[in-house]
């Protein structure tokens, strides 16, 4: 059996529906707001939750539970692995952060999981996600209205460019590769015959996007010049006023790494799972068009 957690996530749901359309493994759902039944509980923040909810399954696909503060991020994700090695789960997927984001504040939780992971007792299979093309997409909408007024696309991006993926072509790679795990597990692979084991998959994005480019899809949307004019992360800090603390500074720490060029990928292994990953540049133009009502 394989058990998807965060199914009331995007990426979480998408895996789940994804194995769920795979002839063959019997795949279920958990999540802090599960049934027990349709949807399994269980709640990160209350570890009693975890053991029951992990019963019974073979591969678990854990979803990363990153939108806290470090301290709670790291104690969800603790209780996450000592619950999964008292479950007797055999295989652990786990979605991190691409080393790209190395210098990420939201590096720290996703690295110290990936150590916890490694010491367990379990087959464990890291994917290390790039940032998701609705960061590029949610900049170019937000600035949609100003561009069709003023020709001007003003981001806290410098001259730097993102390497970002779509949610859902990482989704279909969790997906290909927890089948592939539990099918190993099913035909008695030994561990040095099991695909996934031991495996850490570099999963950024194959194209880059940024302030320019982002101009260019909102020019070809609205039908006028747009001119890419960079923001002052100053300025940027004080727009994000009413935001969770700890989402102020992993918004700032990812527009700075994006300035300072480190977040153009080097390359990984998204392309060994896709033949075609989806462009960004498309999931940029689309999501401006759905926002103007195109």
């Amino acid at each position: 059996m394989i058990l998807v957690t965060g199914v009331s996530g995007k990426l979480g749901s998408a895996i789940l529906a994804g194995l769920r359309a795979v002839d063959g493994p019997v795949t279920v759902g958990a999540s802090s707001s599960g049934d027990g039944a349709v949807v399994r509980l269980a709640d990160f923040d209350r570890p009693e939750t975890l053991e029951p909810a992990f019963a019974g399954v073979d591969v678990l696909v854990f979803v990363s539970a990153g939108y806290a503060e470090d301290d709670v991020v790291l104690a969800r994700h603790g209780a996450v692995v000592r619950a999964a090695t008292a479950a007797g789960v055999r295989h652990v997927i786990y979605t991190s952060l691409a080393g790209s984001g190395e210098r990420l504040t939201i590096a720290l939780a996703h690295r110290w999981t990936e150590a916890r992971l490694a010491e367990a007792p379990f087959d464990v299979t890291v994917l290390r996600n790039g940032l998701y093309a609705e960061i590029p997409a949610g900049l170019a909408v937000a600035g949609a209205a100003a561009a069709a007024a003023s020709g001007v696309f003003a981001a806290p991006l410098g001259d730097g460019r993102l390497s970002a993926v779509a949610r859902d072509d990482l989704a279909a790679v969790a997906v290909r590769v927890a089948a592939e795990a539990q099918a190993d597990l099913a035909s008695g692979a030994a561990g040095a015959q099991r695909r996934h084991a031991g495996r850490t998959y570099e999963l950024e994005g194959v194209e880059a996007v940024g302030g320019r480019e982002l101009a260019e899809a909102l020019a070809e949307t609205l039908g006028r010049p747009v001119e890419y004019r960079p923001a002052p992360l100053g300025e940027t800090r004080a727009s994000l006023a009413g935001l969770e603390p700890y989402q102020v500074g992993h918004t700032m720490s990812t527009f700075s790494n994006i300035g300072a060029g480190l977040l153009e990928g080097r390359g990984g292994d998204l392309t060994a799972f896709l033949d075609a990953p989806r462009p960004v540049r498309d999931l940029v133009t689309a999501a401006v068009k759905s926002a103007l009502g195109g």
